[in-house]
């Protein structure tokens, strides 16, 4: 049997991993295991800029990766970066199986305005997707409601849908189709069907 794995790098709320849980479920099919938090990734800290090279992170994650895992999903509170942007709201192996996504700039609070758990889950969740769908092989979409558009600032993560656009479903169930057939004892035959 295969799962998804949800891995909390340091603190993370209890809800916002049941959330993502119930959410990855239903986007791709695949049982969410959740993982004991990982510590604090200080060997990813730069100093001179302040924030975590999810770079770094990536590779811890490959290395601790578990063998029956389709996909890893880490979540942390840090804010990442890597070398040639300021920020980013995560990052992910193309169609590999890691991907990691920050908080810290999905808060409002972030931006000195009040805080809106509401709108921060919105944002982990189309974030997290999105992450994933490198992993399965998408690359950014030109249709900006798409889950897949790229989104350099949180007016543009806002302004986008929850759901993958018709092109890039139908590449998410290709890719679904081909790990079924790796995995099939995993799938009940209602959605062998």
């Amino acid at each position: 049997m295969k799962y998804i794995y949800l891995a909390p790098i340091g603190t993370v709320d209890d809800d916002i991993l049941a959330a993502l849980e119930t959410s990855l479920w239903h986007a791709f099919g695949f049982e969410v295991r959740r993982m004991k938090p990982f510590g604090d990734p200080s060997y990813a800290f730069d100093g001179q800029r302040n924030q975590y090279s999810s770079t770094m992170i990536l590779r811890e994650l490959v290395r601790q990766c578990p063998p029956d895992a389709v996909r890893l999903l880490a979540v942390t509170e840090h804010d990442l970066f890597i070398p040639m942007l300021s920020f980013i709201y995560g990052q992910a192996q193309l169609e590999g199986r890691v991907s990691i996504v920050s908080l810290a700039r999905l808060r409002q609070e972030f931006y000195t305005l009040p805080a809106n758990r509401v709108l921060a889950l919105a944002r982990l969740l189309k974030e997290a997707l999105h992450e994933l769908g490198h992993t399965f092989g998408l690359t950014h979409c030109i249709e900006k409601e798409c889950l897949m558009s790229l989104a350099t600032n949180i007016r543009q993560l806002d302004l986008k849908g929850c759901d993958f656009c018709s092109s890039c479903s139908i590449l998410v169930r290709e890719s679904m189709d081909s790990l079924r057939k790796q995995t099939p004892e995993h799938f009940t035959s209602e959605e062998r069907k």
